[in-house]
């Protein structure tokens, strides 16, 4: 339920003060031509504005001029009276109801705008919840992956080398693949700095790029920030990863794959 505003509830207190000071004025007025009015009906007939009383004054002429016409067109009225048959009596007419302009019986208190109270326009939202639009399409994407690779797994067999010789250390010992990069960054930096310092400063700009690009289109040249962030980074890491795998000799010593050979395995 709408809670009414103060304003209006004010309003209509007044109305009803109005109202009931103009029917107490107009009791005061039929008792009789040398009743005097008392304190309240004065100053209640002192609020109410001209335009009213006049408006008072003409429905009590109305009326008046009414209850005179109903005596008379009763009287005009034929009386059908038969042997063992009442008179039917005249049927007077009910008292007319002030109106106001252009007839209407209502008053307007005031206008009262529609947002205010209802907001009758959608708002476009340009967030959706995590659940179920976020997750559903997760969660079908990880049974894609884990389908794919349990399907791929059984028809292709892992690329394992015998098991490992403590007495034979191969000539280069290389990482996997996907640590080649980090493995090369070892041969030009300290452990520390290769290891975690590099790696940090990558990662922290990384976890930054979406609060300092915060541009909302999908259009490259939009997003020239977040786009030059991840080419730098991707170009970089594959880089480090190509020279580990490929340009890496015995001791791991940089040589041409096509003078030296290959010194790469899955």
């Amino acid at each position: 339920m709408v809670e009414i505003p103060e304003h209006l509830r004010k309003r209509a207190e007044e109305a009803r003060a109005k109202a009931a000071a103009k029917a107490a004025a107009e009791a005061g007025g039929t008792a009789g031509a040398g009743a005097e009015m008392t304190d309240a009906q004065k100053s209640a007939a002192a609020k109410i504005p001209p335009h009213l009383l006049e408006r008072s004054k003409a429905a009590k002429a109305a009326a008046a001029s009414g209850t005179d016409a109903a005596p008379q067109a009763a009287s005009a009225a034929p009386a059908a009276s038969t042997s063992g048959a009442s008179a039917t009596p005249a049927t007077v007419g009910s008292a007319p109801v002030a109106t106001g302009p252009g007839g209407h019986t209502q008053r307007l208190l005031t206008v009262v705008k529609s947002g205010s109270i209802q907001d009758v326009k959608s708002v476009p939202q340009d967030k959706v919840h995590v659940w179920p639009h976020l997750l559903v399409v997760e969660f079908a994407a990880a049974l894609f992956v884990t389908a794919f690779t349990t399907i791929f797994s059984i028809f292709v067999n892992a690329p394992l080398l015998e098991l490992a010789n403590f007495n034979e250390t191969p000539n280069p010992s290389k990482a996997p693949w996907y640590f080649l990069g980090l493995q090369e960054l070892l041969t030009m930096f300290h452990p520390m700095v290769a290891g975690v310092t590099i790696p940090g400063i990558g990662i922290f700009l990384l976890i930054l790029a979406p609060y300092i690009d915060k541009n909302p289109s999908n259009k490259p040249e939009d997003r020239k920030f977040a786009i030059s962030l991840m080419t730098v980074h991707l170009m970089f890491w594959a880089v480090l990863v190509m020279i580990g795998s490929f340009f890496r000799g015995p001791g791991f010593n940089f040589v041409f794959p096509w003078e030296a050979g290959l010194f790469f395995e899955l």
